[in-house]
């Protein structure tokens, strides 16, 4: 939104992934002040940090005792960007009352139990209502949205949904056609858009699922928003190859640079076997400080892994003697793929900490796994246009 210029104010969020809760945090709100908690004894934060449900991976809770496994910077921060950002961290706990007065709810869910990879480790429920798994997180929506007339609470304006395209397979698709019923039902009109990155100047094969629902209460707003749709779809965007922005403009190849240098070699595992696997099955984006690939697949949540995102060969310039033949992706490179610029990048590395000798607050993993988990930027800008022009339209 401060992209497109938009007048806008976040007033509420709701992650419980501290890593995510503090990289949010830091790149929207800049270098932490703990002056407020300077007070504050290990004990007393632990007891305020008890109140939430958090998780350090995103998976599964933390516990008592793996909020007294960290130093007290560690819990005073993870405080400060809660407050900061008026994190309600638990959607599950989370009322209509708690919600302070707005005009778009976005919203999102863990994909591994929508895509394929969820098949692998048997998540099949998909999105069904009695799944019991991690991508049920959709239905809170729906509770949500029900208090909110319960409450007679003013609905959001507006909805917005990302996810992998998988929601609208054969296995998810009769679930999500309930979910737009219901949204109808409540006087939302649904716009379904799949769309990738490419088509946004990015040169990243990103493909993913979004609907933007507009609350339009009246047949003449209906007929407003259809028309809209009709004749703005973003997925008939297609931009030609030669104004899709080069890897150039993303890839860090020149090792004079400090930064860059150390982040290379950071990235640059120890060649085994399954590297070697690596090396050969994945597209090469760039040999040595010349660009040779026209785009990087999809940034996930790993990098060191078959299949990546695309790698980067040393041919005659090796950097570290441990591995002569590439390097992975690093998490500079993945959050600039994701859209985010380098100074957005370079605030959260300057912010990141120590939290015990060797280890960062967030390591490279858990960089690549942010940029893996968020939503390219100019895709959200495109939308975000819609949601301004649809907003003037409606009056």
């Amino acid at each position: 939104m401060k992209n497109i210029h938009a007048d806008f104010q976040t007033v509420a969020t709701a992650d419980w992934e501290i890593g995510a809760i503090y990289a949010y945090d830091i790149i929207h709100n800049g270098k932490q002040d703990l002056s407020p908690y300077r007070h504050h004894t290990k004990e007393s934060l632990i007891k305020q940090l008890s109140r939430f449900t958090l998780s350090s991976d995103g998976k599964t809770p933390m516990t008592e005792k793996g909020l007294g496994a960290m130093t007290t910077v560690q819990l005073k921060r993870i405080l400060a960007a809660i407050n900061r950002t008026n994190n309600l961290v638990d959607i599950t706990k989370v009322h209509a009352t708690d919600l302070p007065d707005g005009d778009i709810l976005t919203y999102s869910f863990p994909c591994q139990d929508l895509s394929i990879a969820g098949n692998w480790y048997h998540n099949e429920g998909g999105i069904d209502r009695n799944a019991h798994n991690r991508s049920t997180l959709l239905w809170q929506i729906d509770r949500l949205l029900n208090e909110y007339e319960e409450c007679d609470k003013d609905m959001p304006r507006f909805l917005l949904m990302e996810n992998v395209s998988e929601i609208l397979s054969k296995k998810n698709i009769k679930n999500f056609h309930e979910w737009c019923s219901i949204l109808n039902s409540m006087g939302y009109e649904n716009q379904v858009y799949t769309l990738d990155a490419r088509n946004f100047g990015v040169p990243q094969a990103r493909v993913r699922t979004y609907m933007l629902s507009v609350l339009a209460d009246t047949p003449k707003r209906q007929t407003m928003v259809r028309d809209y749709f009709f004749g703005n779809n973003l997925e008939m965007v297609k931009l030609p190859d030669k104004a899709v922005r080069t890897l150039e403009n993303y890839l860090k190849l020149d090792y004079s640079n400090e930064d860059y240098y150390e982040e290379a070699v950071t990235s640059t595992p120890n060649f085994t076997e399954s590297r070697r696997k690596i090396y050969l099955n994945n597209d090469k984006l760039a040999i040595d400080d010349r660009i040779v690939g026209r785009f990087a697949k999809t940034i996930t949540t790993k990098q060191d892994r078959n299949p990546n995102s695309g790698i980067v060969a040393y041919e005659k310039n090796p950097l570290v003697s441990w591995n002569h033949h590439y390097r992975n992706l690093t998490p500079r490179e993945c959050f600039l793929l994701m859209g985010f610029d380098e100074e957005q990048f370079d605030t959260l590395k300057d912010n990141n900490f120590s939290v015990r000798s060797n280890k960062n607050m967030l390591s490279n993993a858990k960089m690549i796994k942010l940029a893996g988990n968020s939503i390219v930027v100019q895709v959200l800008e495109a939308i975000f246009n819609q949601v301004v022009e649809i907003d003037q339209m409606m009056g």
